[in-house]
């Protein structure tokens, strides 16, 4: 009886402390500096229903907003765009052609047309699902995306379904390739719809 009631106590306090963590997770306070050149950047490129919320949501999971962050394996800015992806887009897209992608609004502009250029090339049951599909190419290529579409019994559905097939990458890419869009969506969007960043793609 003893060990039981140990063991509910240990699972109330975990409970207790996850609560807490989400409770308490907030938008960075550099994040207010580029509210206003995310949103023209989000209206330029994707209209005045833009989800400005679901790329903010996106750039708080890919640099937290340090402008100079660089990841382990060369990702840089805003937007953690790869030096073959910066290269790759700022041949595409004219008003990309400066490739700087520690300039912030470069950054936020790459960021915003990548996700549309995604975003036209999937299909799904909703918008929600159609960015998830969208974030999960951003993360880890079309490729393995159209991949997992062409495995799957449910190909319109991203979140819980299609983007949790492994089409043949490595354990720890896969997992964190499906976690990327649900942190994006369901745990950093919500954040910024509430504090009035503008709509998202799931709420």
């Amino acid at each position: 009886m003893k060990s039981l009631r140990q063991f509910l106590m240990i699972c109330f306090s975990s409970f207790l402390l996850v609560g807490l963590s989400v409770a308490t997770a907030q938008i960075p306070s550099e994040a207010s500096a580029y509210k206003r050149q995310l949103r023209q950047q989000s209206h330029h490129i994707w209209g005045l229903e833009a989800p400005v919320s679901t790329f903010a949501a996106q750039i708080h999971q890919e640099s937290g907003w340090h402008a100079n962050a660089r990841s382990r394996v060369g990702a840089l800015g805003l937007s953690q765009f790869m030096p073959s992806t910066a290269n790759w887009i700022s041949e595409i897209y004219p008003d990309l052609a400066t490739n700087a992608p520690t300039n912030p609004v470069w950054a936020m502009r790459a960021l915003v047309r990548y996700d549309r250029f995604l975003y036209d090339r999937v299909t799904a049951v909703n918008q929600c699902e159609r960015m998830a599909f969208a974030l999960s190419a951003y993360n880890g290529g079309l490729g393995w995306v159209n991949k997992r579409k062409a495995r799957s019994t449910d190909p319109l559905i991203c979140l819980g379904k299609t983007c949790d097939i492994n089409p043949g990458i490595a354990p720890a890419n896969q997992r964190e390739n499906t976690t990327y869009p649900r942190r994006i969506l369901l745990r950093h969007e919500p954040m910024y719809v509430k504090a009035g960043w503008g709509k998202g793609s799931c709420k």
